[in-house]
């Protein structure tokens, strides 16, 4: 694996538009399981992107390898609903296809989850049957298996939800 040459940064709010792209690439790849099709300028939109610079609880991540946009990472914090405490969350996570199955997207998720101690819950569509697979075990292999799972519909989407605590 090549980890010495993968980073992963803070977005500016500066390069914003360059999330942008790379979210068109990431709502592509994602349309075989949500059925959205691009609007009539040819793209998806996807309507959250300025949520990362206005709102303190969620936090955008380049993944850059060798310095070239390798994909990214959205995070978010949040208290539930009928929750007392927040948890941590992978909003988006996309890695591009010419750096997938090179161990990138393990290493990442380990690393996003060092930056922020605490309760997780990562959730993945239950069809997309690759992401769930990959979720599993990045997260057994972080925690050593000490993680819990559930299958629910929420958001539209039949998921899998994994939980764990990296507080220690």
């Amino acid at each position: 694996m090549i980890e010495h040459a993968i980073a992963i940064e803070s977005i500016p709010v500066k390069h914003k538009s360059v999330l942008r792209q790379l979210m068109e690439l990431y709502d592509y790849d994602f349309s075989e399981y949500s059925g959205t099709d691009v609007n009539e300028h040819g793209l998806y939109g996807y309507g959250r992107v300025d949520h990362y610079w206005t709102a303190e609880s969620r936090i955008p991540y380049f993944i850059k390898v060798y310095g070239k946009h390798a994909g990214f990472v959205l995070v978010g914090h949040y208290v539930p609903e009928g929750a007392t405490s927040a948890i941590w969350t992978i909003n988006e996570f996309f890695v591009m296809r010419k750096y997938r199955r090179q161990g990138i997207g393990t290493w990442v998720a380990h690393r996003v989850f060092d930056r922020h101690r605490g309760a997780w819950e990562v959730s993945q569509v239950w069809s997309n049957d690759i992401s769930r697979v990959f979720w599993e075990r990045a997260i057994s292999d972080y925690t050593g298996g000490a993680y819990e799972k559930r299958r629910q519909f929420a958001d539209g989407f039949d998921r899998q939800f994994i939980t764990f605590d990296n507080t220690h």
